[in-house]
């Protein structure tokens, strides 16, 4: 069994030493301290080693491959992280007044004004801390909307059957009622179920472009067409807006409003529930209603030397504040720094080589894998986790087989519509090498499935912890640094 922290505790031994306390003291209540807090007594350097191998366990994007489709968990360069680390603007304080912001601000108001024309809006607020909040906002300005205009019938939004999770949840979340749409056989939305659900009680539509099965909704401008036909509004979930930067403006196709994930497109670490920023970019009917505050100019330039003074504001009709002061500023300084970097041009190259990239991976992996939607695919595309006459193997097999090759896995079991989905995104900043490699070792795993299918189903083989019993763990939490329990150690193989 692996030796813990513990193990290495020795009385006595100090880890770090605090310096003498050069304010005044008071003594804390009662009933926070504790006497029999049971902490390892180890010298600095053990704590430095324990954290750095703990560390070394997590796979990461700078450690190895990462194809986790619909999340988009690409390397973002460096360069973007050291400039969130300005001490202009990581030591700024929010409620600092205009007149010591106006750095900040300026960056804000010319991020808004990116975003909205990469994706061809009116106008964008940054204040969303993440994509389901950017989807909230969404549905919550098209309510207001029709309230506004005195129409109280719209109570429904109609939602494909192929949509992330979060927008049914955002949907109820907002008060309306969900309709759901099936998709045809080829993954777009069903046009007939379409039709036929379209009526003066629709608020809208919300629909993933592309899909979450990884292709371009074929029929989106009939869509679009049907939806505005009976009153309703477009709402796009731009969580797949890396495969569409430079190529297509989904304002221009007659969308209402979009969030974007900028932990996803734009430079930002994904996952871990760190922050985020699910911006949303706006058409004119409903800039009135976009979340705030939002960055303006609040006094223009003086003469071509000099810069405007710029403020925030409350749009008139605002659907409020989503988020505490101006959302999560660290993210928006990431996504500027990243946009300016690629300019329009690198923008449009990043969409054209996740497409290819995801495509190559697709072509290879053809007459092997099943493709339950065989069609040129966006960044991502899907396939299916199972072989014919292999009954023992699923799509989590497969997984977990990948971990033993320094892989990470993709998504599984989504989209809900295929069954044994595997999801996979292979991103635009992996090469050729790296898609050989990972594309040679799903190729190695079929090949397995069929001549030793335990190597799968017993899979991982060389990670520090072992296949686990997934549903026993989430119900017996092990939230300490403590030895595992005997249970945990079988599971793990030790």
């Amino acid at each position: 069994m692996t030796e813990t922290i513990y193990d290495k505790s020795v009385p006595g031994r100090v880890g770090v030493v605090l310096p003498k306390v050069d304010v005044p003291t008071s003594d804390l209540p009662a009933d926070l301290l504790r006497d029999d807090l049971d902490l390892p007594e180890v010298s600095e350097l053990q704590v430095v080693r324990h954290f750095t191998n703990l560390s070394a366990f997590n796979h990461s994007i700078d450690k190895g491959f990462y194809p986790l489709g619909s999340c988009t968990m690409k390397y973002n360069p460096k360069i973007n992280e050291d400039a969130a680390r300005l001490p202009g603007f990581a030591q700024l304080h929010p409620l600092s007044d205009d007149d010591g912001s106006q750095g900040a601000l300026a960056l804000m108001h010319t991020l808004q004004g990116w975003l909205a024309e990469i994706a061809g809006f009116k106008g964008a607020s940054l204040v969303p801390a993440a994509g389901a909040q950017g989807e909230l906002a969404g549905i919550l300005m098209i309510r207001a909307y029709h309230a506004d205009r005195g129409d109280s019938r719209r109570t429904k939004i109609l939602v494909p059957n192929s949509a992330h999770g979060t927008n049914p949840a955002t949907v109820s979340m907002a008060g309306l009622s969900v309709v759901e749409l099936p998709s045809d056989e080829n993954g777009d939305v069903d046009l007939i179920a379409l039709r036929a659900a379209c009526d003066d009680t629709v608020a809208g539509m919300m629909i993933t472009v592309p899909s979450t099965l990884g292709v371009f909704e074929e029929h989106i401008l009939d869509v679009i067409e049907a939806v505005h036909g009976c009153g309703g509004l477009m709402y796009m979930d731009g969580a797949n807006m890396n495969a569409l930067l430079g190529i297509v403006k989904p304002g221009e196709l007659g969308f209402d409003v979009m969030h974007y994930n900028l932990h996803k497109t734009f430079s930002t670490p994904h996952g871990g529930g760190g922050p985020g920023c699910g911006a949303v970019a706006v058409g004119e009917k409903l800039t009135p209603f976009l979340p705030g505050p939002i960055a303006m100019i609040a006094e223009e330039a003086e003469s071509e030397e000099d810069a405007p003074l710029y403020g925030l504001r409350m749009p008139a009709k605002s659907i409020g504040r989503l988020k505490a002061f101006q959302g999560n500023f660290g993210m928006h300084v990431r996504a500027y720094a990243y946009i300016r970097t690629y300019g329009a041009a690198g923008l449009r190259e990043v969409s054209r080589h996740a497409v290819l990239n995801a495509n190559y991976v697709r072509s290879r992996l053809r007459g092997v894998y099943t493709m339950p939607y065989d069609r040129i695919c966006a960044h991502e595309f899907v396939t299916e986790g199972r072989f014919e006459g292999v009954e023992s193997v699923h799509a989590l097999d497969i997984s977990k087989r990948l971990m033993d090759f320094g892989i990470h896995p993709p998504t599984n079991y989504f989209p809900l519509i295929v069954h044994e989905a595997l999801l996979i995104e292979p991103t635009e900043t992996e090469d050729k090498a790296t898609l050989d490699a990972f594309v040679d070792v799903m190729l190695q795993i079929a090949s397995e499935a069929k001549e030793n299918p335990t190597l799968l189903t017993e899979a991982p083989h060389v990670t520090p912890v072992g296949r686990l019993d997934e549903v026993r763990a989430a119900k017996e939490l092990v939230l300490c640094c403590r030895p595992l329990p005997d249970w945990a150690h079988t599971q793990a193989g030790d």
